[in-house]
């Protein structure tokens, strides 16, 4: 199913192929359009005008892009291209950066994040599951029937995230995140063939490290969940490390979870050290 290069835009301006065009030119209504070619992107997180963690998003837009033998993309001098629209176009409204690349596409524009609540972190957020077992997902790409079933279920449930269950009903990652979950004092995640291995993700793994703690693989239903009284919660770029208060109605203490609360302090701590530390608009 065919999907659009630009989705929940905002700003005045794109940056498309190295030339600037508003967002209503007929260039940027262009890519408003279902795009029948498969097409890659990664959001990036802004943070005082800084890419977070750029390097890692930039290595893993290139794993998607190599795994595409049939199109013309590459990736020289997109740093560049990044570094030039955030010079020209400063974010003003605290949202987040989509880049875009397909067959001599190259798109960059400021994308409007549903960005969680101060009572989200302390309360957890209210998600909803879906059954959908995702197809190469190690691969981040737009892909339009899975957008589109998301997309339903957000709708119909006002969720703020939507946990994806296999066929065998366990649940094993976020629309937009990695999925943890703690039970019985141990950590566990999905494995890593099932998966799209997220950025945040890795702070997660150091925060486990500095905390002498080990994530275990496994998944579970969402009945064997609540039957062991789990922590669970999701981890992404744009919304940092969420507590999960409920899924499908059904709550969870894990707001209030010892593990879960230190892993949140612990990321919190390494993005501001890279905020502070980087030196990426300078260049």
């Amino acid at each position: 199913m065919a999907y659009p290069l630009i989705e929940n835009i905002c700003g005045n301006r794109i940056f498309l192929n190295g030339k600037f065009y508003d967002v209503d030119s007929p260039e940027a209504e262009a890519l408003k359009e279902p795009y029948a070619k498969l097409s890659y992107y990664e959001t990036l997180r802004l943070i005082d005008n800084t890419p977070l963690f750029i390097e890692e998003h930039m290595a893993r837009l290139d794993h998607s892009v190599a795994s595409d033998n049939d199109a013309a993309i590459s990736l020289e001098g997109l740093v560049d291209d990044i570094r030039t629209f955030l010079k020209t176009v400063p974010d003003q409204t605290q949202s987040s950066l989509r880049i875009v690349v397909a067959d001599k596409i190259r798109l960059i524009h400021y994308v409007d994040i549903t960005l969680p609540t101060e009572e989200d972190f302390s309360k957890g957020i209210r998600t909803a599951s879906l059954c959908w077992e995702r197809e190469d997902p190690n691969i981040k790409a737009f892909r339009g029937d899975y957008k589109s079933a998301v997309a339903k279920v957000f709708e119909d449930t006002g969720a703020f995230e939507v946990i994806l269950a296999d066929n065998d009903g366990n649940l094993y990652e976020g629309s937009k995140s990695n999925f943890f979950a703690v039970v019985d004092g141990a950590i566990y995640s999905a494995p890593d063939n099932k998966i799209l291995i997220g950025i945040t993700r890795k702070r997660v793994m150091e925060a486990l490290s500095s905390l002498d703690l080990e994530l275990q693989t496994g998944m579970f239903s969402l009945n064997e969940l609540k039957e062991h009284g789990a922590a669970m919660f999701v981890s992404s770029t744009p919304f940092d490390i969420l507590p999960i208060g409920s899924v499908d109605g059904i709550e969870f203490d894990s707001a209030d979870n010892e593990v879960v609360k230190s892993i949140m302090k612990a990321y919190k701590d390494a993005q501001m050290k890279y905020v502070n530390d980087n030196k990426f608009m300078e260049a």
